[in-house]
């Protein structure tokens, strides 16, 4: 269906509905890529290493807040589509549960307990319990980027299977 002056009114809840969905993982997805390829490179080569730690860790909060509301966004209208249609995507929310999960997962285990071993690094005077707690972090710090290319593969596989059924 065309847009036009005409026929504006016939934008119904489906299409507002629709392009919630949408959005939510554009914002989600390219939140994913700009963070982990632009804005995370240019702040540890811009800024001295524990300069640049401090900022990306004060921007992670935001920015696992971005994929809980987009995660929940895109679950929930999915859900309405879904009704609507009478038709229920198994591998898409399949899909979007699993990356939905890492998200939540990420941020309130794996990034909290990053967070509070950051902390205990800075509080320790000891040498050998620095070291110590320094692998832990870089250990945390690893799974931490292996979760994150994980929703972004699976959000890429979920935004192409969202694409192949788009009718322009």
């Amino acid at each position: 269906m065309r847009y036009n002056v005409k026929n504006i009114g016939s934008i119904t809840m489906i299409h507002i509905i629709r392009f919630i969905h949408l959005s939510s993982l554009v914002v989600w997805i390219g939140s994913i890529v700009f963070f982990s390829f632009i804005a995370a490179p240019g702040i540890f080569k811009a800024l001295p290493r524990e300069t640049a730690g401090d900022v990306v860790g004060e921007i992670f909060p935001k920015y696992w807040l971005i994929g809980y509301i987009c995660s929940i966004a895109a679950l929930l209208t999915l859900a309405y589509m879904a009704a609507y249609e009478r038709m229920i995507p198994v591998m898409k929310i399949s899909l979007l549960v699993l990356m939905t999960l890492i998200t939540f997962y990420s941020g309130l285990a794996v990034g909290s307990k990053a967070r509070s071993i950051k902390a205990e690094i800075k509080a320790v005077e000891e040498p050998a319990k620095k070291e110590s707690l320094r692998t832990e972090f870089k250990s945390l710090h690893f799974k931490s980027v292996i979760l994150n290319i994980t929703v972004l593969i699976l959000g890429t596989i979920f935004l192409f299977l969202t694409a192949y059924n788009i009718r322009v």
